[in-house]
């Protein structure tokens, strides 16, 4: 009778790890830097200083994981090319009120629609990491850096906002 020993299981179990691709984790840090220089390529889009709203909900620990990841990245400031980004948490069911925000950047988990809707009403770009809050129209641009940079804009979206990206962007996003 075969008896597997300790030694065996541990080189088979290392041998599938290293056989199965590895699931990507998204870096919240790396969307920001991404998502930094998207704005950039807005037409009259923000320079100098300004605030980048941190939109979360606090009954998602996902969602107040991925604002704090955000918020560190941006510490006292983040530079992306003409515009120094600081930042600003404000909770999903406060957006309507938001005021003082160059764009807002939706974290995963919260109610896309309501976030949505408030920011097209004060005319506020919004940037999330979920490609479902683009495609649900709530955010004008997706960015994802895991596996590879992707950047969606929801055409709708950026319309309702007046969000219009120069040429050169167009030409490396995928629109919806």
């Amino acid at each position: 009778m075969f008896k597997p020993n300790k030694k065996l299981l541990s080189a088979g179990a290392m041998a599938l790890a290293l056989a199965t691709p590895m699931v990507g984790h998204a870096d919240p840090a790396k969307d920001l830097a991404v998502a930094g220089r998207a704005l950039t390529f807005l037409e009259n889009g923000p320079t100098g200083r300004a605030v980048l709203g941190v939109v979360f909900d606090p009954g998602k620990p996902g969602s107040v994981a991925e604002k704090n990841a955000i918020m560190a990245a941006l510490g006292a400031g983040y530079a992306a090319g003409a515009v120094t980004l600081t930042g600003k948490p404000i909770e999903a069911s406060a957006v309507g009120g938001a005021s003082g925000v160059a764009a807002l950047y939706v974290t995963t988990g919260v109610s896309y629609g309501p976030v949505g809707a408030a920011a097209k009403a004060k005319k506020i770009v919004t940037i999330g990491s979920d490609p479902a809050c683009v495609t649900s129209g709530a955010c004008v641009m997706g960015v994802s850096t895991d596996p590879k940079v992707d950047i969606t804009v929801n055409r709708a979206a950026a319309a309702a906002v007046g969000a219009t990206f120069k040429a050169a962007f167009r030409m490396m996003i995928k629109e919806v």
